[in-house]
């Protein structure tokens, strides 16, 4: 069974560009952890005015990217990402669930 759950972070003002070209060049085993753990589609959309990112994703059984920050890659790309984004002190980036209100 597949489901799918959104969540959105935010990004810091003026690393736009930066944040696209570091995901066009995301790291193969990164995407190799998310697919092997049930990630089957993940897609992250940008409000320019705000700077907030919303993201979707479709996983089959219980987890998600959001349970994968015990892993080193994870780790590692968090810390990649922290200079451009709104963080945790463990470099996690701030991420806040989003509730499902429609579907169609």
């Amino acid at each position: 069974m597949t489901k799918q759950i959104a969540f959105k972070m935010k990004l810091l003002p003026g690393h736009e560009a930066e944040y696209e070209k570091r995901h066009r060049e995301i790291w193969p085993e990164l995407v190799t952890l998310l697919k092997d753990s049930g990630v089957q589609d993940y897609s992250i959309y940008l409000d320019h005015e705000t700077s907030t990112l919303f993201a979707v994703q479709t996983v089959a059984g219980d987890s998600s990217s959001q349970d994968l920050g015990n892993t080193e890659i994870v780790q590692k790309w968090w810390a990649y990402m922290a200079d451009i984004m709104e963080t945790n002190p463990d470099q996690s980036p701030i991420s806040l669930p989003l509730k499902e209100v429609f579907t169609l």
